[in-house]
């Protein structure tokens, strides 16, 4: 069969889709990026540049054991109120938006029954329960043979472990489940009724075989789920189908606005800074979680299975990267654990943190709150301060944190240098990207400038915009994104406080191999 990517249109004119609801086609773009902690509504020019945003925040159910769950319906909420706020922030008329582009967190489960809600709160992508269920799979298939057909580890982060899980953990809601969907595509669901996917969040199931483009009978015969239960998967860049009048009333939006089925996050936001070819250069997106990212002609496979490789929201083309669990994640965390309040309180413990010394003086942070991905791949280990004195205090905490997400960056930065090409600069986005000191603490950790570019909030959905514009035909070349936006800020490593970060660095991951086995044997 086709590959979904084939089908999908070249630029120069709208979909077959998209033409049957765009009949009066406005000249503006919506994108939605349907995070962690929130949904940002953006609106777009015609030729993707970002005009407004608005983002409506919504709650995570973090437990033991590695849960972490989200209710289906906040996201929709939280679609809608952030859309209705940006339609009225800037006085537009929904009869001027030409489509609604979708980008959205990953390698969830999110379990839906014949009436298209969810029968459960959603298993998000930190979740990490699925341990056994994953080594089912190991077992069945093989390590390196499920690497080799999927492009990504077998592991618990993922959405075909975490489906058995489900199976066995809550069977009520299993069999009532009737499909299961990832975040952005249920919200698509709501607007349209229609059960879709794309490659690129296909391709972070571990149930989608990148080199066919289509499900995986085997990792599915492996788990002993059926195919039913997994949507059609369509091009990113085509009409899943119009807004229904329900979903109008509620949404703000005008009804047979067409939702473009759009991509995963990772995807999205290397777009977003014109990651569109094996041309282009790498970005560090720094979210709740964090990845480095390149783009690829082809799949990469990488002989250590550092490296994960995603279908590209561009036909065609993937997104190489590597995913570390909790870098916002950890200093969020921290800032609620010492007691400090809002932005403003955790920008001035930042700019603390920026004027004193952690790994010089003793002090590291092992990031791994959520277990970790790459490089380690370790979902065990379990955060942890090593070598805390007396003397440590909140900014010193905070340094040690910063210190710690930039080391363990460095593990995927050498990893994709090794496996995908050299790194000589490398673009920042994401909401971590806002704050000086910790891009400075990444260039003197890994050697290269670091470059911040003139939007860092919005990459995700200034990347849903291009596909959302290629889709209705008001964008027609994947390149484009390249020109929206901007390096506004670099930051050149420093000869003395790179000597001083790489002696930290060899101590940090020293200290991760001396606690590792205990991290497996304290996890019983």
């Amino acid at each position: 069969m086709p590959r979904a990517s084939d089908l999908c249109c070249g630029g120069g004119g709208p979909t077959a889709a998209a033409a049957a609801y765009s009949v009066d086609m406005g000249q503006l773009i919506i994108a939605h990026d349907l995070g962690t902690s929130g949904d940002k509504a953006s609106l777009h020019a015609a030729d993707g540049r970002l005009l407004a945003a608005h983002t409506a925040p919504y709650p995570v159910d973090f437990g033991p054991g590695g849960k972490a769950e989200q209710d289906p319906d906040d996201w929709w909420s939280g679609f809608c109120s952030a859309t209705r706020g940006l339609l009225a922030e800037t006085g537009t008329d929904p009869a001027e938006i030409a489509c609604v582009a979708m980008s959205g967190q990953m390698m969830g489960a999110v379990l839906v029954g014949d009436d298209d809600e969810a029968v459960r709160p959603a298993v998000i992508w930190a979740d990490t329960r699925a341990q056994a269920q994953t080594q089912i799979l190991v077992d069945t298939v093989g390590s390196e043979r499920g690497y080799g057909l999927l492009g990504h580890r077998l592991d618990p982060t993922c959405s075909l472990p975490k489906m058995m899980w489900l199976r066995e953990h809550d069977p009520v809601a299993w069999a009532r489940t009737t499909v299961v969907l990832q975040a952005k595509d249920f919200v698509t669901l709501r607007l349209t009724g229609r059960r879709c996917t794309d490659p690129s969040d296909a391709s972070g199931t571990n149930a989608y075989d990148q080199h066919a483009g289509s499900w995986s009978d085997e990792l599915l015969a492996a788990a002993e789920i059926e195919g039913r239960v997994l949507p059609e998967i369509l091009p990113s860049a085509s009409v899943a189908a119009g807004v229904t009048e329900e979903a109008a009333a509620v949404s703000g939006l005008r009804a047979g606005t067409p939702v473009v089925v759009g991509g995963a996050d990772g995807c999205t936001s290397a777009l977003g800074v014109g990651l569109a070819d094996s041309d282009s250069g790498a970005v560090v997106t720094l979210g709740t979680s964090a990845w480095i990212s390149m783009a690829a002609d082809e799949p990469v496979r990488d002989p250590r299975m550092r490296v994960i490789t995603f279908d590209h929201v561009v036909p065609g083309h993937y997104v190489p990267l590597g995913a570390m669990q909790s870098a916002g994640a950890s200093l969020s965390w921290l800032a609620r654990t010492v007691g400090v309040v809002g932005h403003d309180g955790l920008a001035r413990l930042v700019e603390e943190a920026a004027g004193t010394e952690a790994a010089p003086d003793g002090l590291f942070f092992l990031p791994y709150l959520l277990g970790e991905r790459a490089p380690i791949w370790d979902v065990y280990a379990r955060g942890t301060f090593v070598g805390i004195g007396h003397s440590h205090g909140p900014a010193q905490l905070a340094r040690a944190v910063l210190e710690g997400v930039a080391f363990n960056l460095y593990g995927i930065f050498e990893a994709m240098a090794q496996t995908v090409r050299p790194i000589e600069s490398i673009d920042a986005v994401g909401g971590g990207a806002n704050g000086d000191a910790w891009l400075q603490i990444m260039a003197d950790t890994w050697g290269v400038p670091v470059r911040r570019r003139t939007i860092v909030d919005e990459a995700n959905s200034l990347g849903a915009a291009v596909v959302g514009g290629m889709a209705v035909g008001l964008i027609d070349d994947w390149p484009a994104a390249r020109s929206l936006s901007e390096v506004e800020a670099v930051f050149e490593p420093d000869d003395a406080s790179r000597s001083r970060a790489l002696a930290g660095y060899a101590r940090f991951t020293d200290a991760y191999e001396r606690l590792k086995d205990w991290f497996a044997w304290q996890a019983g």
